[in-house]
């Protein structure tokens, strides 16, 4: 009798505001502090601006507002999240960098997938998007937030743009 080994992946959890998120951990590049951010007038209300990481433009967007959040000011637990996003077409796939400007930083955990449950349907369209399910962790549910998702084709394209990727 043969059995199938458990695929463990590595998540990175953060908070939004009182609820938890996580997100594949190989899709973060690194975390930072939050530095200098600069206002690029006319963009979606989601991005905050852009930021300098070490010599490259790298949009920054607000993922309380993203997740259907009321955005508030930087703390000094704030973070960015470097993270990496696949922008595809029908011809090719790039990845796009961005900084995710998120309340602060739990942990890295590990978790098998058949540990992802799914969410009660609840109308929710911010959930049918990106959303993938929940992690169940001692008494907090964390939700698994699916990167690529979050964001429509059209707002990747804008977003390559805003920085030199």
């Amino acid at each position: 009798m043969s059995t199938v080994p458990i695929k463990r992946q590595s998540y990175l959890s953060f908070n939004l505001g009182e609820e938890k998120f996580a997100t594949n951990e190989l899709r973060v590049r690194e975390v930072l502090k939050v530095t200098k951010i600069t206002i690029v007038p006319d963009t979606p209300p989601f991005v905050r601006g852009i930021t300098n990481l070490r010599g490259m433009i790298m949009p920054v967007i607000d993922t309380r507002i993203k997740c259907g959040m009321v955005s508030v000011p930087t703390t000094q637990d704030s973070c960015l999240l470097v993270l990496t996003i696949t922008k595809s077409n029908e011809k090719q796939s790039e990845f796009i960098t961005i900084g995710a400007l998120v309340d602060s930083v739990i942990e890295v955990f590990e978790a098998d997938q058949h540990q992802i449950k799914s969410l009660p349907i609840i109308n929710s369209e911010y959930q049918d998007k990106f959303i993938q399910g929940t992690f169940k962790i001692g008494d907090d549910f964390i939700m698994y937030l699916n990167i690529d998702e979050l964001f429509s084709l059209d707002e990747k394209e804008n977003l390559s743009h805003l920085g030199l990727q």
